[in-house]
């Protein structure tokens, strides 16, 4: 049982890097606790809200009390399952600002500027337009991921992006392109009907050229001094060890990362002592930095019904499904997010930092519809809070899953946030692209508008949008909080990396997947020794952003 590489986590980043490493001639074991993704929960872009409500495919975490939500405890989904949160996410293709990479850079991490990033979003891609516009020369094609667009022939998905404009914000034609504030079509992670996840862009074609998949859970990583030799697996009761000529690589997701660190001595000093764990490297940034990103649903009740609710029943699903088994065809092919909105929330923002996620039908992630029937919602949300919280170790137990605490809405800057949130999106709802369509607002409803109200709201109704990440943050070595330095190595160890969204210094703007993804590229470069060419590409900014919110 040994290779040259071994990689925790069959995830988004995991499954990326093991494929390049592999494509080098690399010989290397993925474990993954999860097991198959086969299967139509899975698969069918439609039936999204299932497979993260479902034990078999999600590792179930939920934050602690989070005091100032009064004390409701939030659901923190992760995939356990080959593919990771990629085969159990909204397939939403979000690359991020090109600002955010310029934000990682200042905070030391060299080398992972928007120029240098770049390369490796078009490498990873194999991205289909579909006729709704697009940035060609942006864009990668002939990757291993397919980055396809809805069918956008709901008139509520195109009235969406109308409003947008008569509220006086730019269309875009991509927001993965040149310029991403504005409204627009969405891309996602969909190929001829199914969703395309790490699993069968990266894994299955690694897994021919002579990856091994290994079932167990990882409960440390091996060393040999302060050299990391190889991981200490639980396969269904018996204790095997794994061992690298090379290297090790973490890829669990910004909950497991962390806590297979702490589990194996290193992070906080403190904490590891009060788990009787041996510390080998005290890094205290080691959990800590934990972002996420939160929102809400505005939902509207329809007066027309061209929304989907038309399906939400059960001859209706068994017609969708119906469709989707044997022609891979109709509503069930989407994931039903095909318009996008990303707005800064006031002059002074030079970027956007408010993300809209439309959808022709008013239902939470956990699939229960608004009585009301006909509707349709977006969900809002600010892109970047300054709160963090942070990932600990509940015991020494690596069967037990360790605490998880966000600090939610711990600053008040989040609160005028939300609030900026609510009221933009009621006048974007308020145009005339939605008179033929809009009837009374489901939720917070009219009647709630003072600031009291909207916060007594936002408290009840926030919720995760699963965007967890940094808590292996990157940076300069010299950097004590840092964990991992620019190549992904553990600083204060050897032999040993991370690649996964928990290094992300900073949340980018929108969903982590292709982030993530493009984590997993880069990391496999720096450890093959290459890089590819810079790309100096220059994205847009707003050219009045200092005196104008639109």
């Amino acid at each position: 049982m040994d290779a040259d590489y071994i990689v925790v986590g069959a995830g988004s980043a995991g499954c990326a890097l093991a494929y390049r490493l592999v494509e080098a001639g690399k010989r290397v074991i993925v474990v993954e606790f999860g097991g198959t993704d086969w299967g139509p929960f899975i698969n069918m872009p439609g039936a999204l809200s299932y497979p993260m409500n479902m034990k078999r495919y999600d590792w179930g975490f939920m934050t602690e009390p989070e005091p100032h939500l009064g004390g409701r405890r939030l659901a923190c989904p992760r995939g356990k399952v080959v593919g990771g949160s990629s085969s159990v996410n909204g397939m939403i293709y979000v690359r991020g600002h090109a600002l955010d990479y310029e934000h990682w850079e200042a905070q030391g991490a060299a080398g992972w500027g928007h120029a240098d990033v770049l390369p490796y979003f078009k490498r990873m891609e194999d991205w289909h337009h579909g006729g709704h516009g697009g940035d060609p020369a942006w864009r990668g094609r002939g990757g291993p991921l397919h980055v396809t667009r809805g069918r956008r022939n709901n008139p509520l998905v195109r009235a969406f992006v109308e409003a947008g404009r008569q509220a006086g914000y730019p269309e875009t034609g991509d927001y993965n392109g040149f310029q991403q504030e504005g409204f627009g079509a969405f891309d996602m992670t969909v190929w001829q009907g199914a969703r395309w996840s790490a699993a069968k862009a990266y894994l299955r074609p690694a897994k021919k050229r002579g990856l091994r998949l290994v079932r167990g859970l990882a409960r440390r990583v091996v060393f040999d001094g302060q050299r990391a030799t190889g991981v200490e697996l639980d396969m269904g009761g018996r204790v095997e060890v794994l061992h690298a000529r090379e290297e090790v690589v973490i890829s669990a997701s910004a909950i497991n990362s962390p806590k297979l660190l702490m589990l194996s001595g290193i992070g906080p000093a403190e904490d590891l002592h009060a788990q009787g764990i041996a510390v080998r490297a005290d890094r205290p940034g080691v959990g800590r930095n934990l972002q996420d990103h939160l929102e809400l649903y505005i939902q509207m009740a329809a007066t027309q019904p061209v929304t989907l609710a038309r399906y939400w029943h059960l001859m209706g699903k068994a017609y969708v499904g119906a469709r989707w088994l044997f022609g891979r065809a109709g509503p069930g092919a989407s994931n039903q997010f095909e318009s996008a909105g990303f707005i800064r929330s006031k002059a002074g923002v030079k970027y956007p930092d408010i993300q809209y996620h439309f959808l022709p039908i008013a239902v939470r992630y956990d699939g229960r519809v608004a009585p009301e029937g006909h509707g349709f919602q977006a969900h809002v949300g600010p892109m970047r809070s300054s709160s963090r919280g942070a990932v600990t170790l509940r015991s020494a137990d690596p069967a037990e899953a360790p605490r998880i605490r966000f600090n939610y809405m711990s600053v008040a800057q989040d609160w005028e946030d939300f609030r900026a949130c609510i009221r933009l999106t009621r006048e974007i709802f308020g145009q005339e692209a939605f008179a033929p369509y809009r009837g009374h607002e489901i939720q917070p409803g009219a009647a709630v508008q003072t600031d009291e109200e909207l916060d007594g709201f936002i408290r009840e109704h926030v919720e995760s949008a699963y965007h967890p990440c940094g808590t292996c943050r990157m940076g300069a070595e010299e950097d004590a909080g840092a964990v991992v330095d620019p190549e992904g190595r553990v600083i204060g160890v050897a032999g040993l990396r991370v690649a996964d969204s928990s290094i992300f210094p900073r949340i980018t703007n929108g969903n982590l997947n292709a982030p993530s993804i493009m984590v997993g590229e880069k990391i496999a470069d720096h450890m093959l020794g290459r890089r590819l060419p810079r790309d100096d590409s220059v994205s847009w900014v707003h050219p009045e952003w200092q005196s104008q919110q639109r």
